[in-house]
């Protein structure tokens, strides 16, 4: 069995072109791709984003951000979601609501955006309170997957390509983000995010005798054009991010 796992799109659908191309350029077909949530917030492409979505009618669960286009109010949407909620039509918000909070694909893998229970946590990374991001214990890793019985589990949220072999031989898979690859949050502390590069992330999961492999692939795309375009939607930490991998 292999699949390509994407998530954390963000909006960006020139990274996700590439990464699609790519994801092809490897005989993985669509229906082999699982889209782990955070498809369509921020300050870029949503509407072209969600067409294109919607066309390939990927397995996808939602993730918090697509479900703040969802449950916030308009006029209360924190920045990342009024910037693509204004390019967004019904049928692309019928699509978010229609997004379960987490699924299994094929009987053998566990689907969801951050953790089983919680779409804004981090599942394998803590935040301490002087800010820095790293991974977090075992144990505590572990916890958080008690009762789910497939042998490969994915989750996005961090935006930072991760993976963890539990004591048990489970495999957890953060693919990295497509097309976010830095920002900042002040939950539960402030701290930043940084994957130090502006390619696009995603990961090839292939199971061989019963156990399942990882391949992290950063694809290089026209990073700038979004940079540019952030740059006129006047949020600066997105053109960073986008120009360098680094917020600055």
């Amino acid at each position: 069995m292999r699949l390509a796992a994407i998530a954390d799109v963000h909006g960006n659908c020139a990274a996700l072109e590439a990464v699609l191309a790519d994801i092809a350029a490897q005989d993985i077909t669509t229906d082999a791709i699982v889209n782990l949530g955070d498809c369509l917030s921020g300050p870029l492409e949503a509407g072209r984003t969600a067409d294109l979505l919607l066309s390939l009618d990927l397995v996808t669960v939602r993730g918090n951000h697509d479900r703040y286009l969802i449950e916030h109010a308009e006029n209360a949407m924190h920045s990342w979601e009024a910037d693509a909620f204004q390019q967004l039509t019904p049928r692309h918000l019928d699509w978010l609501r229609s997004l379960p909070f987490s699924r299994v694909w094929q009987d053998a893998v566990f689907l969801c955006h951050a953790t089983p229970k919680d779409d804004q946590t981090y599942w394998m990374e803590e935040v301490k309170p002087d800010g820095s991001v790293c991974l977090k214990p075992l144990a505590e890793i572990e916890h958080l997957a008690e009762g789910i019985s497939q042998a490969l589990i994915l989750c996005g949220h961090s935006h930072l390509p991760r993976a963890v072999r539990l004591s048990d031989g489970r495999l957890i898979v953060n693919p990295g983000s497509v097309g976010c690859p830095a920002y900042d949050d002040d939950t539960p502390h402030y701290h930043r995010v940084e994957a130090g590069t502006p390619m696009a992330s995603y990961a090839i999961c292939e199971r061989h005798a019963g156990t399942w492999s990882v391949t992290f692939r950063l694809v290089p795309y026209d990073h700038m054009s979004q940079s540019r375009l952030a740059a006129r939607n006047g949020r600066p930490a997105w053109e960073a991010g986008l120009a360098t991998g680094w917020l600055g």
